[in-house]
């Protein structure tokens, strides 16, 4: 349908600044089926799959979302023809941004360098595969004509949300306290559009973390739990907790996991931008191992500004109803009985457990993505929700698997309630494999594994309502 258009119709046109009103006015004409004089979402969408079936799912949505100007979920001729010319400006300076060297021509090694610019790397061959999907011509390189042709109705505003899917992003925080922060283009920064992220990510991860707390609390309860428990089932343990303190025990302890979403955070990413500089050498891109050395660094400088709260959380949680009345309380309580190095409890272990952690999740995210870039990617960079999605889940779950004996040890120490009960971490480690054996280090991995997949869907699909809300792309 198209595709003639595509090659014969707006070719013709490309002696002229923009596509002339005879090339808008055919295109609108094919895509208006029934010949009403207004495009709706199910004829954009018919539309755009036979344009070119790698822009997602949602493309039209999109289109119909800027484009749609009196909001009558259709777009008439004047609309469609204004969203067009607005768009080919936007296209125009995606176009140049990527030509370097202002020759008119993308080649292989600037589509390398726009993607690097973004924490993603990609090979040559990689790169040759993207440019593929875009020459007309067979030459290689992509001249401005094809670049427009390919995005002429493709929903991005600029190159960054061409090639930004591919961001190893951690940005929502579902809980695990220890993964590398996630990076800002200097676009953002400078628009202040960072910010709003960090306002809709946190949100984002309240929400997620709050859905997900029974979970969370049952596994902290199966970790200190002693050798003779380890048959009790997870229904059991969540009517126990019910008996115990009622239906609201589920979310006890995590209040303080909401709170200390923002100082976390900023810390982190505070302190990554930091380490990113001290790491890099005239300004040039960081690759994975860099990354991994600054978000592991950054990791543990945030943990250990925010560590006392992760004391406090452990306690409300294993606490019984009515032994604290809520954070601070709990903080007075254990300040007053057991001294100020009770907020030091189990810190060791968590400090060393940043590394197996934040290595092993971003190793296995990057290892996941070249996988797809090397096997799948035939048309651009963008892999789609679900892809990343399960290569994130996949991930943080292989960073907590490795992690989690030193969680657990950590656990342990952190619920420690007198000074005498208190041991150091070796000997608590062989105290843990002699009595209940290896299986002993992964009590209360079951519960863990089963709040990641529900705590990263609920996560992202909050984050991108938030973004609606805040009006992020």
């Amino acid at each position: 349908m198209l595709h003639w258009l595509q090659g014969f119709v707006l070719p013709s046109a490309t002696c002229q600044s923009d596509y002339d009103r005879l090339a808008y006015e055919i295109l609108f004409e094919d895509l208006d089926r029934n010949g009403d004089g207004v495009v709706d979402i199910w004829e954009l969408r018919d539309g755009l799959q036979n344009w070119n079936a790698s822009f997602g799912g949602d493309s039209e949505q999109k289109i119909l979302h800027a484009a749609d100007a009196n909001a009558d979920s259709g777009l008439d001729f004047e609309e469609f023809v204004q969203y067009l010319q607005d768009h080919e400006k936007k296209m125009k300076l995606a176009f140049k941004s990527l030509d370097k060297n202002n020759d008119g021509m993308i080649d292989a090694s600037e589509i390398v360098a726009a993607v690097k610019s973004l924490g993603i790397h990609i090979s040559l061959a990689q790169a040759n595969d993207i440019l593929k999907s875009m020459d007309s011509d067979g030459s290689m390189t992509i001249d401005w004509d094809e670049w427009r042709d390919y995005f002429f109705l493709h929903p991005a505003k600029n190159i960054n949300e061409i090639i930004r899917f591919w961001k190893h992003s951690t940005i929502v925080d579902i809980g695990e306290s220890i993964s590398i922060p996630d990076e800002f283009t200097e676009q953002e920064k400078k628009s202040g559009e960072w910010w709003k992220r960090l306002v809709a990510a946190g949100i984002a991860s309240a929400i997620a973390r709050t859905c997900t707390a029974p979970l969370d609390r049952l596994k902290v309860m199966m970790q200190v739990r002693k050798s003779k428990m380890n048959k009790v089932r997870l229904v059991n343990e969540f009517k126990q907790m019910i008996k115990e303190g009622g239906l609201f025990s589920l979310w006890r302890g995590n209040g303080v996991n909401v709170f200390k979403i923002a100082p976390e955070t900023a810390l982190k990413i505070g302190a990554y931008e930091q380490y990113k500089k001290f790491l890099s050498f005239d300004d040039a891109n960081l690759g994975v191992l860099q990354r991994f050395i600054a978000g592991s660094m950054a990791g543990a400088t945030s943990q250990t500004c925010i560590y006392p709260m992760e004391v406090i959380k452990t306690r409300l949680i294993l606490g019984k109803t009515g032994q604290y009345s809520g954070i601070l309380d709990c903080g007075r309580k254990l300040l007053k009985t057991e001294g100020i190095q009770v907020f030091c409890k189990g810190y060791v272990p968590n400090l060393i457990g940043i590394v197996p952690y934040a290595g092993l999740d971003l190793a296995i995210f990057e290892l996941l993505k070249n996988y797809w870039l090397e096997h799948y990617s035939v048309n651009s960079v963008n892999p789609g929700i679900a892809i990343v999605l399960g290569c994130s889940t996949l991930s943080h779950t292989c960073g907590q698997l490795a992690s989690f004996p030193l969680n657990l040890v950590r656990t342990r120490m952190q619920a420690a309630i007198r000074e005498k009960e208190t041991i150091p971490m070796l000997q608590l480690i062989k105290e843990i494999y002699i009595k209940e054996g290896k299986r002993g280090f992964f009590r209360g991995l079951t519960p863990n594994v089963l709040k990641l997949l529900p705590a990263v869907g609920i996560g992202s699909v909050a984050f991108e309502l938030m973004k609606l809300i805040f009006g992020l792309t």
